[in-house]
């Protein structure tokens, strides 16, 4: 019985492994990008998946010698970009990004941000299958996010780009390994 487990058990991670790499190339991310004047190469892809449903693909970018963290830590330049693979409805959204937040953030810190977060949040609606949303964060110009590659928010508040990509890129946001595999921390 113990054998017929561990076989199951492989069989589901190779059938996993094989539909994430179905998904990535599905959400097709290019390995170069650029955001206005500035180039950025892919660093690090996953698909997220909750109780057996693929939600979205994510691919994170930052300029050449740049390593994720160190560009989401001292707030250089970056790109994360999500692939939708299902529909979802904007409450769905804001709920798991407000639990994600709760478990990162303080009460202070989300007090003082309620505003552009709640503008931020609004900005996104509805999500159909095959949308692609990304957040560009830039020094000098904030974070801007994009909807099938359109600005649909803009804000120059550094806090309220380093704590909503915090949800992805920070502790206690994603799952570690997910976490890491976007930074592109192998473990």
């Amino acid at each position: 019985m113990r054998q017929l487990l561990i076989v199951l058990l492989l069989l589901y991670s190779a059938a996993s492994l094989a539909d994430e790499a179905a998904r990535l190339k599905e959400a097709n991310f290019p390995a170069l990008t650029q955001v206005g004047t500035t180039p950025m190469e892919r660093k690090g892809q996953i698909v997220l998946t909750y109780l057996w449903a693929d939600i979205y693909a994510a691919a994170l970018f930052t300029q050449p010698g740049i390593k994720p963290q160190q560009a989401f830590d001292e707030q250089r330049d970056l790109r994360l970009e999500l692939f939708y693979l299902r529909d979802l409805e904007h409450s769905d959204i804001t709920r798991a990004s407000a639990t994600i937040l709760k478990r990162q953030q303080s009460a202070d810190t989300l007090a003082r941000l309620n505003a552009p977060l709640t503008q931020l949040q609004a900005s996104f609606g509805d999500i159909k299958r095959g949308d692609r949303y990304a957040l560009n964060y830039n020094p000098q110009r904030g974070l801007n996010l994009e909807r099938n590659g359109r600005v649909i928010f803009t804000s120059a508040d550094h806090q309220l780009a380093k704590v909503y990509l915090g949800i992805w890129l920070g502790p206690e946001g994603l799952p570690d390994k997910l976490r890491q595999n976007l930074l592109a921390q192998r473990p």
